[in-house]
């Protein structure tokens, strides 16, 4: 379950997230400005803007994986430092690449490994509460933030945008 809840989610978000960015670019080109205006855009002025969300999208996936499976040490780092859309896609593919190295026997009986950061101070979440706890709710807090942005600047996109193709079965 561990690997549906990660891998095969946070892909469909990432994946949902680079089709916002085209639509955003789109958008821009439409009505003549430069996306940069978007990619500096914040809902509120203590808030992250749309460039740092998507950051934050990217690595908390990444790094939300490579903590329950104990390789944080070895998970490539971003150095956030992107000023374009095609550089913010080039960090979406390279984490969709990343967590897709991980097939679904990684993941098996990590709901029970200890997760621990320093600044927890000697307390620990086991990987199933952290997922569920931490990781996943700070994923879709990000999305749903800059999601919200560019809503909020005008970019036409709706909750199948957010949500992306669903599973459906015949």
């Amino acid at each position: 379950m561990l690997h549906e809840l990660t891998i095969i989610q946070f892909t469909a978000l990432l994946t949902n997230l680079s089709a916002m960015l085209n639509k955003a670019e789109a958008y821009a080109e439409s009505k003549d400005f430069d996306v940069d205006v978007l990619l500096h855009s914040r809902l509120a002025p203590d808030q992250f803007d749309l460039m740092r969300q998507v950051q934050i999208v990217c690595d908390v996936a990444k790094i939300g994986v490579a903590r329950i499976t104990d390789t944080v040490d070895s998970t490539p780092v971003h150095e956030d430092n992107e000023t374009s859309v095609a550089q913010l896609q080039s960090r979406i593919n390279d984490v969709i690449t990343q967590i897709n190295k991980f097939s679904s026997d990684d993941l098996i009986n990590l709901e029970d490994a200890k997760v621990a950061l320093e600044r927890w101070e000697g307390k620990y979440l086991t990987g199933q509460e952290f997922l569920i706890q931490c990781t996943i709710p700070n994923m879709y807090f990000h999305l749903s933030t800059a999601f919200a942005i560019l809503r909020h600047n005008g970019v036409i996109l709706g909750k199948d945008d957010f949500l992306g193709e669903m599973p459906y079965k015949t």
